[in-house]
């Protein structure tokens, strides 16, 4: 058998998981259920004991009891996180209480169950937090190692499409050649390439400059390229350097190449074959190093077919092409981008983390099969959306798919019947038998609640915004039955 790399290694042994629960009984019945699940339990018996099998032994999980003879569990998860921040630990009480868990997550928990526990409930959560662990190992893994060939700490992703798009990336930006073509669909960070390959090659220590090629009109867009000298037009009263002069030496990325009008191709493609330019108004050329990076969604191909874009710039340009695949080409690396700006947005509006700055926010299994299922003809900057709006909106830890935008809720063909004499279509999904029935239930409430809001979210017992979110999703018109009932 062929040796494994380091990679593999980190998913080829069976999870291993600690259980620090002072009572015999219950360490006997989980080490019962999750050896039988394949998993490698140890036992301790006391806050002590515990300590000193982690020192000893790298765990994918922690299972530990709130209340213990010699420390109590909080006191054993603060000095767990003290010496380690990432394993997932899942605290144990009998005493079960939206405070306890508040506590235990602010203080580092991953999770928390209750006495007595549902089995199965328990194995899908402790699958979930060694899941993600395993995950987190394996992105530290592949960051180490693509750190040693590249730099890129923006750019995530783990599948084979986005290492071979990294590969290349690290051969261009250590080469001589000055212009590079990144093609595809928006959003999938055509930007975050450029930047990651004037960031890794020798023209790193000077300027970087962006250029969105269809925002200016064509007159200022030379002047934003190429400068002009006082008097050139209008209201130049002063000399200005252009973005060529101002990138000498460095990179300028021309984003959305495929917009410039004709007089500025010809313009461009002077500059890269006699690496020098007029500015407005002068008489003398300036000469200039610049590495350009171009990027465009269209298909410049089928634009010189059409004689809308000339022939010898793409071929200047189309050197060396970079294709960035789609992020439906590249569903693996979801749940990984997903981590990833959950901990941005959560840090950027302080709420739901841990001790150690890390989200705590996770998608239930319900949105997370809507996530997967969805094509994103947006992309990651798409995704980044639907993260963000989903930590604005989130009420507790863990994320329904209330919060997901309608357009990824459509997109499985969910359909929120508007007369509910008809009935269910016999093709129906489980998620929409589920939401007719929710609905139904939400407007008997509101009806038996006068058409209140406030009072119709206290006694289904949930927050207001997330009844809010549901009368939006599932088309209650509110407003015109209070109008009715008023009449």
């Amino acid at each position: 058998m062929p040796n494994r790399t380091a990679r593999e290694e980190l998913t080829a042994q069976p999870a291993r998981i600690l259980i620090i629960d002072d009572e015999a009984d219950i360490r006997e019945s989980l080490e019962t259920l999750l050896t039988m699940e394949g998993y490698v339990v140890d036992q301790a018996a006391t806050a002590r004991e515990g300590l000193r099998r982690l020192e000893q032994t790298d765990y994918d999980l922690v299972l530990l009891d709130l209340m213990m003879p010699d420390k109590s569990g909080m006191e054993v998860l603060k000095e767990i996180r003290e010496r380690d921040r990432e394993t997932p630990v899942c605290m144990i009480t009998a005493y079960g209480s939206l405070e306890v868990a508040v506590s235990a997550l602010k203080a580092g928990a991953s999770d928390y169950f209750s006495k007595p526990w549902d089995n199965e409930k328990l194995l899908i959560e402790i699958e979930r937090l060694i899941a993600r662990r395993r995950l987190e190992r394996e992105n530290t893994y592949l960051k180490r190692a693509l750190k040693q060939r590249y730099a890129f700490p923006n750019i995530i992703g783990k599948s084979e499409k986005m290492l071979k798009v990294l590969e290349l990336v690290s051969q261009v930006a250590a080469s001589r050649s000055t212009t590079v073509l990144i093609t595809g669909e928006t959003g999938t960070g055509k930007e975050l390439i450029a930047k990651a390959i004037h960031a890794n090659s020798s023209r790193a220590d000077h300027t970087f400059v962006a250029v969105n090629s269809g925002s200016l009109p064509p007159d200022l867009l030379e002047s934003t390229l190429f400068g002009h000298v006082r008097g050139a037009f209008t209201g130049a009263h002063v000399n200005r350097k252009g973005y060529f002069e101002v990138a000498n030496r460095g990179t300028i990325f021309f984003d959305e190449i495929g917009t410039i009008s004709a007089d500025i191709q010809a313009k461009l493609l002077r500059v890269l074959q006699e690496k020098e330019f007029i500015p407005l108004g002068a008489t003398e050329p300036v000469r200039v190093d610049v590495r350009v990076i171009a990027a465009t969604n269209a298909d410049l191909k089928h634009m010189v077919e059409e004689n809308r874009f000339r022939q010898d710039l793409y071929f200047r340009l189309n050197v060396i092409n970079i294709v960035l695949p789609p992020l439906r080409e590249r569903k693996e690396d979801i749940p990984l981008l997903i981590e990833h700006f959950f901990d941005k947005y959560c840090q950027e509006n302080e709420k739901f983390l841990d001790s150690s700055g890390r989200s705590v926010l996770k998608f239930d299994s319900e949105a997370m099969r809507v996530i997967m299922d969805y094509s994103w003809p947006g992309n990651v900057r798409e995704l980044e959306n639907v993260v963000e709006r989903a930590v604005v909106l989130a009420t507790s830890p863990v994320v329904s798919a209330d919060v997901l935008p309608e357009s990824l809720l459509h997109s499985q063909g969910i359909r929120i019947r508007q007369d509910e004499s008809l009935p269910l279509p016999a093709d129906a999904s489980l998620f929409e038998i589920v939401a007719d029935y929710e609905r139904r239930v939400i407007k008997e409430r509101l009806e038996a609640c006068g058409w209140s809001q406030t009072e119709a979210a206290e006694s289904l017992r949930i927050p207001l915004s997330t009844l809010n979110q549901k009368i939006k999703r599932l088309h209650i018109d509110v407003k015109r039955q209070k109008s009715g009932a008023a009449s």
